[in-house]
């Protein structure tokens, strides 16, 4: 059983063994643990925070960011509709441009035909008092005392004039 209680001069020696210990690490080891610990706080305690921010502003970030997405397809949406709009408005233009230069072209076309309507009768007007006038005169030369023999000689007049 000796074994197993410790005799007064053992426990008075570890005490003080102890004490010593505890000076020793007390004066030369215990301020630069505990301020490495400190520190080691500190900086994990900044690195939280520095996480925290990141986190933060990557959210912040991330918010801006779909923003602009928005924005963008917004713009895109309208410049498309935009194009949209003015190609429609050249295709218009195009088609009313066509229009009136295809009315343009009927109406001098009718023009011109008419020009050459009006001419082809007042030619043929010509010719018709040319043809009189020659009848008239082949008639009036020929001094036929009979009416009878003037109406046949007027016939083969006009049978053997040909028209041009």
């Amino acid at each position: 059983m000796e074994l197993l209680l410790p005799k007064l001069g053992l426990i008075f020696w570890t005490l003080i063994a102890f004490g010593i210990t505890l000076w020793i690490l007390r004066k030369f080891a215990w301020k630069p643990i505990l301020s490495s610990l400190d520190e080691r706080e500190k900086n994990i305690s900044d690195s939280i925070l520095s996480a925290e921010n990141v986190r933060k502003e990557m959210s912040q970030l991330k918010s801006e960011n779909e923003a602009l997405l928005a924005k963008a397809r917004e713009e895109r949406a309208t410049m498309m509709r935009e194009a949209k709009e003015t190609r429609d408005k050249i295709i218009e233009d195009a088609k009313e441009q066509a229009r009136l230069e295809t009315n343009k072209i009927v109406a001098d076309a009718q023009s011109v035909i008419n020009q050459q309507k009006m001419a082809a009768i007042t030619d043929l007007k010509n010719q018709v008092g040319n043809l009189v006038i020659e009848v008239s005169e082949k008639v009036l030369r020929r001094e036929l005392g009979n009416k009878e023999e003037q109406e046949k000689y007027i016939q083969q007049l006009s049978q053997n004039i040909e028209l041009n």
